[in-house]
């Protein structure tokens, strides 16, 4: 695929995700219909899915012979290419009036992703990437610019499940990787964890459980700012995960996360 192509699709996700947006936007501190999902923390609003129609609905003009992946909409059949779709990412923080949620969507071929964009409507920041470009935040190029040079003085981005069982293992990680990191944040929203490693806002994110459409386009933006992003591979009855940090601090990382 051309660096051409590539842009081409850059151009409907970028479309996609301010359709998106609008109706994110307009319903933020008043959405309505919540049930859940996997489990009762797991919410799903009238406002996740209006923002996935949105995006359906630009794909269907714009891209009608691609397959759609979607958090809400499971999977359409298509051609060669996949939009991956997360809607509402961040639901729990919109839910509560909690400005920190994006928007993220990919395009996929069958060696990855090809193009990806992050959108924060509450910031007014669209991170965007390509497979062959440089990664960007509002047309700008950005750079991972690590700071730590060792972990200990790494601030580290992390998440946790849903399911109680699950939550308590992840503790027991967080247990053995927070005395050996400058801090630990967790902001809920997987996507902009992954974009806020590419413009140097953490130094590392890592985070296990996730689902394809959580990782598509903020891995991709990441790789593209010089982030080295992994799969962690599924340990006992833990979930395989992603982990993104710099190439100089990235075995650390996983030693402590796998240890």
């Amino acid at each position: 695929m051309s660096p051409d192509d590539e842009l081409e699709l850059l151009a409907v996700a970028r479309d996609a995700a301010e359709a998106a947006a609008v109706e994110l936007r307009q319903r933020f501190g008043a959405a309505r219909g919540v049930r859940t999902k996997s489990t009762p923390t797991d919410p799903v609003s009238d406002a996740d899915l209006a923002a996935e129609h949105a995006i359906r609905t630009v794909l269907a003009e714009r891209r009608p012979g691609d397959a759609i992946l979607g958090e809400e909409g499971g999977e359409t059949p298509g051609g060669d290419l996949r939009w991956v779709v997360d809607p509402l990412d961040g639901t729990v923080n919109y839910l509560f009036g909690i400005p920190s949620y994006a928007v993220s969507i990919a395009c996929e071929d069958s060696s990855g992703a090809v193009a990806g964009v992050v959108l924060d409507p509450s910031r007014q920041e669209r991170f965007e990437a390509t497979r062959s470009g440089r990664s960007t935040l509002n047309g700008e190029p950005v750079s991972s610019r690590p700071r730590a040079e060792s972990l200990d003085v790494a601030l580290i981005a992390t998440g946790f499940g849903y399911d109680p069982a699950v939550r308590a293992r992840q503790a027991g990680v967080l247990l053995n990787v927070l005395p050996r990191v400058r801090d630990i944040r967790r902001i809920g929203v997987a996507a902009l964890d992954l974009c806020w490693c590419a413009c140097g806002r953490f130094d590392a994110y890592y985070e296990r459980g996730l689902n394809a459409w959580d990782v598509a386009a903020g891995g991709l933006i990441a790789s593209r700012a010089g982030l080295e992003v992994r799969d962690l591979p599924a340990v006992g009855e833990d979930p395989a995960g992603t982990v993104a940090a710099p190439p100089e601090l990235i075995d650390q990382l996983v030693a402590l996360l796998v240890s």
